[in-house]
């Protein structure tokens, strides 16, 4: 037997033996199953946290950036992928959700990926280990504080889930105990006893959710029973408050990263006007604030944009300014009044952009765009919408946000397409040229494109002829004439002249 050196997930060497499983055997004689290496983790597998444990994390990175490259290959250039140099315990916002067993224990962890099966978990080496602490005393506090736990089949319980928040710069902890109703019995005396094993909480909350939901928090107001009812944490060299409900990426120290290189890509000098859409607390906008003449953000939620008013407040930054609206019907609003963005942030769900959002982004044209992305699939989608109508991909690049797992964060730098006329000579003919294209607002192919995108019918220049002129537009002399007088031109569908109407409506030809 020959030995090899092997490494774990963790990059650690550790000894393993490679054996020839025909070495030895005589003709016929049935091989001995090969036995699974047992994982690091006890529950790797079933509570579907992480997909990637048991894979060296080198062999991670490589996977991840070259999926990354096959997916944006045709969009443009990708630079070196960012790893994590220790990709353990970086998830600084943890949660568990709090049951029974089958004889009736007490236990907290995930469910099962796709299932409300709830897998037991102590010790998770993606979250912060302080997080995982706390956790474990709360289920301990619980028998002797009589609170019972939540059992979603019956509807009967008090405690549903514990979410531990951790300030990765400052240290501060948010603890917030979700409940099924508003009254914690003996709630001084729990939190007194949760602080004398862990005094480096800063605050608690309780928040209601009392809906039969796959929800985790309630939209009820928190009830705070401990401390400011908040913790800060720094970023960028930034403050940020972050309340319950507030968005802030769990992996801070990838963060800084990402939007190191967000802000890099937007190649600011101090004269551009920003808009930071989907801002959240604002962190994308303040952190460019410094290098920009004014940034404006905009959100849709409304605790966040207090959130981020006080974050510019306390940053002491002027030059930003923050709204509650949709980002999209924002964007439309800048655009009929004619005002000029010079780059957009913008940092969507897992979901991707919605196509009234990417059109608003069109119709305000704004120079650069630094697309936040934290699925590929979704990034590739808007990409493909983009790209189609003036944008192309100038470069990008992947952060490892989310080490053991199949997720990868990306930023990629769109920029509006220009001409060098000084680079290009086209010589043509008139005769050859039907001027139609260049007048009423849209090219033929562009009508096209959008008939066929929007109800998958395919429309030729002549149907769309001869709806330009039932709507009074006029087409290029002699264009699509038949070859003799007496030839018959077939005359464009009813389905199909509603499709092209509806493209002259959106490119504001009637």
């Amino acid at each position: 037997m020959e030995k090899q050196e092997k490494r774990n997930f963790n990059g650690k060497k550790y000894r393993g033996k490679q054996t020839d499983s025909n070495k030895g055997k005589k003709s016929g004689e049935m091989k001995k199953p090969v036995q699974k290496q047992k994982s690091v983790c006890p529950v790797f597998e079933k509570c579907g946290g992480c997909q990637l444990l048991d894979m060296p994390y080198e062999k991670q990175v490589k996977k991840k950036e070259k999926q990354l490259q096959e997916q944006l290959r045709s969009f443009g250039r990708l630079e070196p992928f960012i790893a994590m140099e220790n990709p353990l315990h970086y998830r600084h916002k943890v949660k568990a959700t709090f049951g029974r067993d089958q004889k009736g224990n007490i236990i907290s962890g995930n469910y099962r990926e796709g299932t409300h099966y709830l897998v037991p978990v102590d010790n998770c080496l993606l979250e912060n280990e302080k997080a995982d602490a706390i956790i474990r005393t709360v289920r301990s506090l619980l028998k002797s504080f009589k609170i019972k736990t939540y059992d979603e089949d019956t509807d009967y319980g008090l405690l549903r889930h514990v979410l531990v928040r951790v300030g990765h710069a400052t240290g501060e902890i948010m603890v917030i105990l979700v409940l099924a109703s508003p009254v914690l019995p003996s709630k001084n005396n729990f939190v007194k006893a949760l602080r004398k094993e862990h005094p480096e909480i800063t605050t608690v909350v309780i928040n209601v959710n009392d809906k039969r939901t796959s929800m985790v928090l309630g939209e009820k107001k928190e009830q705070v029973i401990y401390g400011p009812g908040f913790i800060l944490d720094k970023l960028c060299a930034k403050t940020f408050k972050i309340s319950p409900k507030s968005f802030y990426q769990v992996n801070p120290v990838q963060t800084e990263k990402l939007y190191g290189k967000a802000i890099e890509y937007a190649g600011l000098t101090g004269k551009e006007k920003v808009l930071d859409a989907y801002c959240g607390t604002g962190t994308i906008g303040l952190i460019a604030s410094g290098h920009a003449k004014e940034v404006i953000g905009v959100e849709l939620n409304r605790d966040a944009v207090k959130d981020a008013v006080i974050n510019a407040r306390q940053n002491q930054i002027s030059n930003i300014q923050f709204y509650q609206n949709d980002a999209g019907v924002f964007m439309t609003e800048l655009a009929e009044k004619n005002e000029k963005i010079d780059v957009v942030f913008m940092d969507p769900p897992r979901s991707g952009s919605s196509e009234e959002f990417l059109t608003s982004l069109l119709r305000l044209s704004p120079r650069k765009v630094i697309y936040v992305s934290c699925n590929p699939e979704t990034l590739v989608r808007d990409l493909q919408f983009l790209t189609k109508r003036g944008y192309r991909m100038e470069k990008g690049v992947g952060v490892d946000m989310f080490p053991m797992t199949v997720h990868v964060e990306t930023v990629v730098l769109l920029s509006k397409g220009e001409v060098d006329s000084k680079k290009i000579r086209v010589e043509f003919s008139l005769e050859d040229m039907d001027m139609s294209e260049f007048q009423d607002g849209a090219t033929y192919p562009q009508i096209k494109e959008y008939v066929l995108e929007h109800t998958g019918l395919k429309v030729s220049n002549l149907y769309i002829s001869q709806i330009k002129r039932k709507c009074g537009i006029g087409v290029g002399k002699n264009y699509n004439l038949p070859k003799s007088e007496d030839s018959r031109r077939p005359q464009c569908p009813p389905e199909k002249e509603k499709a092209i109407r509806e493209a002259f409506k959106y490119f504001g030809m009637i």
